[in-house]
């Protein structure tokens, strides 16, 4: 099978495509010939060896040489005591543990993060759809409990996190309002936003008193300069971890004002699998829509990383695997 490859850490120019052996499920094992992945901030962190990659993804090369977390495509094979999929499902799931996926073949545990493709979308839309949503979906539900009628701003609400965000929130009935750039605001619209602030015009941290929950998906804000604007049990959630982050957690716990984090990454592969089967209803109900920056064949991968490094796509950058 052919692999996007990753065996030095780099600029988006060092991936490579190459020939390696196609995996073979053991017992417990589900063969996926997958079709499409999405290149992600935190995957072009470890392939580039940031500081914070190198302590999990390897200090002085990579780990793992085949990057890769979302897969969608068509179970080929499967072990002998396999019964959760048969040959020919199509199928849909999330490896972070072992990673893999920019490759056209992905083998994933029985009781791994896997969930039936929904009806309604290709493969491409499949791994997109499912892409900032199983973020999204614990800050928001899980961590923020979001009620109908609550005042919720998105920050970074065209980015793959911040699209789902959008979504979920107003599936709770939420009243969103969408930080983004002037030309996604009528993406971030289309998707049920209330309203849109243009952050290179308008700083949302100016107002008072007027969000019960400020998730920033992207890291550009702090609880410190958001405070204000939270209402008075108001919460802060971001995606980005940092000392400062930790630190205003455990501060904030005397006050009524909440700083928070999740981290998702460490969820037992059964949440996960919930989570991506009630994510896969609420597509097949056309209440979460897939976002797409742009589609890339395997051979284009190295532009894929690039667009992602910019900070500035809207959607999932999506790598497709096809015969």
């Amino acid at each position: 099978m052919q692999a996007v490859t990753s065996r030095r850490y780099g600029p988006p120019d060092s991936v490579r495509i190459e020939d390696i052996p196609t995996p073979v499920p053991e017992n417990d094992e589900i063969l996926v010939r997958n079709y499409a992945s999405v290149v992600t901030t935190a995957l072009a962190e470890a392939r580039r060896g940031s500081v914070v990659a190198r302590p999990y993804f390897g200090v002085t090369r990579p780990k793992w040489p085949v990057l890769g977390t979302n897969f969608a495509g068509v179970v080929s094979a499967i072990g002998s005591s396999v019964t959760r999929f048969r040959i020919g499902d199509r199928v849909t799931g999330v490896n972070t543990a072992e990673f893999g996926a920019h490759a056209q073949y992905v083998i994933v545990q029985q009781d791994g993060v896997l969930t039936s493709t929904p009806s309604n979308l290709t493969d491409a839309e499949s791994a997109a759809v499912f892409d900032g949503s199983v973020t999204a979906l614990p800050f928001l539900r899980d961590r923020a409990a979001l009620q109908p009628g609550q005042s919720v701003l998105i920050n970074g609400a065209a980015g793959s996190v911040g699209t789902a965000a959008v979504q979920i929130a107003k599936h709770y009935g939420c009243h969103v309002t969408a930080v983004c750039s002037a030309g996604n605001a009528a993406l971030v619209r289309s998707l049920g936003a209330d309203a849109v602030i243009d952050y290179a015009a308008t700083d949302f941290t100016a107002a008072r008193d007027r969000y019960d929950l400020i998730f920033d998906t992207v890291g550009t804000s702090s609880f410190g300069r958001s405070r204000e604007t939270l209402t008075r049990d108001g919460l802060f959630l971001t995606t980005v971890p940092s000392l400062a982050i930790l630190a205003r957690m455990a501060l904030s716990r005397l006050s009524r004002k909440k700083a928070g984090i999740v981290f998702t990454g460490l969820e037992k592969p059964a949440v996960r699998t919930t989570n991506l089967a009630w994510l896969g209803e609420l597509a097949e109900a056309g209440a979460l829509v897939p976002v797409i920056h742009r589609a890339y064949p395997m051979e284009q991968a190295a532009e894929a990383y690039a667009l992602v490094e910019t900070g500035h796509k809207s959607g999932s950058a999506i790598l497709t695997f096809d015969d």
